[in-house]
């Protein structure tokens, strides 16, 4: 993840992730999201560090920005991937040459998502706008009162989880966790 609190400079994350190069041998996925670290790691950065760190395989892009996404697409090396990091940006990302998606909304519904994606990959962009569509909302409320309170509520649900979350993090409000409730009924009944 792009380093947060002390706000680093462009070139400060270069030497960041150079410095994690060197210490290991393992593939590495970037994590560009600027609403949690506040830092955003620019395009240029990102192409960087893609072409100058061999084991950087990818970005989980997650700034909002989908010019900002377009640009890394866009001088991507090859063997460097671009990931949607915003859930309801996944579907015009890989529109625009995007590999995939690191899920949240995923977790609580996995079989739309990925079908979602897998469709958007094969060009069939129709299809793919009605699993996004279905999502939306869904995905809206996950991330309303922050992550993971909002899909850790939905997977209570769903039956897989208790609705607990660590402090300083707090459950989702009543109210969201009552709309929770009714998009994954609807989202059940979008599946069967």
């Amino acid at each position: 993840v792009v380093p947060y609190y002390n706000k680093p400079t462009q070139e400060g994350l270069y030497q960041h992730y150079r410095k994690i190069a060197e210490s290991v041998d393992l593939p590495l996925i970037l994590y560009n999201v600027p609403g949690r670290t506040g830092s955003n790691m620019t395009s240029a950065t990102t192409l960087r560090i893609a072409n100058a760190v061999p084991h950087a395989v990818a970005i989980k892009e997650a700034s909002g920005n989908l010019e900002q996404a377009m640009e890394i697409i866009l001088g991507a090396p090859a063997g460097f991937d671009v990931l949607s990091g915003d859930d309801n940006l996944t579907l015009p990302l890989i529109a625009c040459g995007a590999h995939g998606v690191i899920s949240v909304s995923g977790q609580g519904f996995p079989k739309t998502f990925s079908q979602m994606v897998r469709d958007a990959r094969q060009g069939n962009i129709a299809a793919a706008q009605k699993g996004h569509y279905a999502m939306l909302t869904f995905t809206q409320q996950l991330f309303a009162e922050g992550n993971p309170g909002g899909i850790k509520a939905a997977l209570a649900h769903l039956g897989i989880m208790e609705n607990e979350v660590r402090l300083p993090l707090w459950p989702v409000s009543t109210g969201l966790y009552s709309a929770l409730r009714e998009s994954v009924q609807q989202l059940q009944k979008f599946e069967s």
